[in-house]
């Protein structure tokens, strides 16, 4: 009995060092930032629900949120597609398209962005527009009046800062996007061109049927990473007076003098879009690991 009683109180003892362990282990591991995060969204909606400074500038900022939203998806769709075609030049065997996307690349990374937004909506912009308006000129002298009568009719006027932006931003993207898609094809065994190469497949049918879609299926939760950096950096475009939140919170604070109405609830509204996002990247990044 006495055996027992000292084999029983020593699996006691284990058991409870055991879920002593356990318990250290989970909250080591528990997302204790995440809980930060919430209680600061919290504490920020009921100022919002119960401040009437706050709650006047939420309503005033929360205007601009569509054209946060409308720049930052259109912007990315297409830095997407210009990201994908540079790629593909990147990775190509023709010495002329790979050093072109190359120097497209460089040049873009290696200009601060927000010195880029500058350039490309003040300076390069017009410059192509004039361009194309010489060149409609040009087509209405020669008698095609239709065609030439749309381009000669283009002015810098008429292009407005929101679309500039959406052409800066996705220039500027549309380079971090080709490296993602660069890294995603090289990541696919070389072995699967060679076998597409094999059953007769020409290199433009193996890489559209094999080889893309598993580099974008490799590439998607850094697209989606990217896509979140894209969303804060839109808020780079209010230096254009583009009225997205961020540009409406400096227009706010300016005339009201209400700074840190203004530029808390901005800032949250940032980090529950941006957090939202990461969790559903987390989300897809977990799927793609399951079925993979």
């Amino acid at each position: 009995m006495a055996l027992e009683d000292s084999l029983n109180a020593a699996q006691k003892v284990s058991l409870q060092q055991s879920r002593r362990q356990r318990l250290r282990t989970r909250l080591a591991t528990f997302p204790w930032w995440l809980v930060i995060i919430i209680l600061i969204v919290i504490g920020t909606l009921l100022l919002i629900t119960n401040s009437p400074t706050y709650s006047d500038a939420f309503v005033t900022i929360r205007s601009g949120m569509v054209v946060t939203l409308y720049i930052t998806l259109i912007s990315y769709a297409i830095s997407l597609l210009i990201g994908l075609i540079t790629g593909l030049g990147r990775v190509s065997s023709s010495v002329v398209a790979q050093n072109i996307a190359t120097l497209y690349v460089e040049v873009m990374r290696g200009i601060p962005m927000l010195v880029l937004i500058f350039f490309i909506a003040l300076v390069m912009v017009p410059g192509v527009v004039d361009l194309l308006s010489l060149f409609g000129t040009n087509l209405v002298n020669l008698g095609l009046t239709g065609i030439g009568s749309f381009f000669a009719g283009l002015s810098n006027r008429s292009i407005s800062m929101s679309v500039r932006a959406v052409v800066a931003l996705s220039l500027t993207y549309g380079a971090y996007s080709a490296e993602i898609f660069r890294a995603g094809i090289q990541s696919v065994s070389k072995g699967q061109m060679e076998a597409a190469r094999s059953q007769g497949m020409s290199y433009g049918q193996a890489m559209r049927n094999v080889v893309l879609p598993q580099a974008i299926r490799n590439v998607l939760p850094a697209i989606g990473n990217d896509f979140i950096s894209m969303l804060k950096d839109s808020s780079l475009v209010s230096i254009l007076a583009v009225r997205d939140i961020t540009q409406i919170a400096r227009l706010y604070a300016g005339h009201s003098f209400r700074y840190p109405e203004a530029y808390t609830t901005l800032s949250v509204m940032y980090l529950t879009m941006t957090l939202l996002l990461s969790m559903l990247v987390k989300l897809l990044e977990r799927r793609l690991s399951k079925n993979g």
